[in-house]
């Protein structure tokens, strides 16, 4: 939905359809939360190489 205002406002919403990817998506964000420590780690193991 957009809102004739200044500064411009756009409401967005996810589809029936986008919804049912919430549940995966959380997932995936709980994993990247357990991990934080082991992905920090990768990445300067990483750019060590470069």
């Amino acid at each position: 939905m957009v809102h004739p205002v200044v500064p411009p406002r756009v409401d967005y919403d996810l589809t029936p359809l986008g919804r049912t990817l919430l549940e995966t998506v959380r997932s995936l964000l709980d994993w990247a939360l357990d991990h934080i420590d082991d992905i920090d780690e990768a990445r300067k193991a990483y750019d060590a190489r470069s």
